[in-house]
This record gives C-alpha cells, structure tokens and sequence, in this order.
C-alpha cells in the first residue's frame, strides 16, 4: 500500500492551554481513527529558509507549510478522502496529498 504525505499550510495552536488542549484531544482522536494507516504522525514545521537555484539563501521559506503527516492509503482518493478529516482544516488550513514513492 502506498505512502501519502499530507502537508498543512496554515492553522495555529491555540491562544490558550483549553485551547491547545481541545486541539491535540482533536488530533488524536483522529490519528485514532486512522489506526494501522498512520505511519508517521508527523510535526509541525518551525523556522526555515530558502535555496535558490544559484544557490543563495533567504531569510524564510515563503510557501506558508506548518507541518505534515504521512498515512498509508490504497490510492489517492482513499488518502485525500481521510486528508478530509483532519482537525487542522478546522482552523482555517488547508491539507496537500502527495502520493510518495521509492526513487532509490
């Protein structure tokens, strides 16, 4: 069964510890449902830079991404689909599906 790497853009944490609270409580619940198909819970992304192709850095990535998780699923349709549960939507996010596959 093929990996999928969902990749977050946007969402927040919560202003207070109820808050934060009531979001994991959410996150596990439903990495819960997904069971066996999770197969790296993932975490959300801190600081960053960029590369350009000339090879200079900048100060920031400015992609917006916060964060990934990575679910097994039969195809993408069946990843998307679980994807569309996912607390981070709720907060005004959005979720990418990317189908993995071995290159080496």
């Amino acid at each position: 069964m093929p990996n999928y790497v969902l990749i977050y853009k946007g969402g927040a944490m919560g202003q207070s510890e109820a808050e934060r609270n009531q979001i994991m409580a959410a996150w596990g619940q439903w990495f819960g449902s997904l069971g066996q198909d999770v197969v790296d819970g993932g975490n959300p992304f801190g600081p960053s830079r960029s590369i350009g192709a000339n090879g200079s850095v900048g100060g920031g990535a400015t992609s917006g991404l916060t964060g990934y998780s990575i679910l097994k699923a039969s195809n993408l349709d069946e990843a998307t689909e679980k994807a569309r549960g996912c607390p981070v939507l709720k907060g005004g996010a959005s979720v990418e599906v990317y189908e993995t596959f071995n290159a080496m």
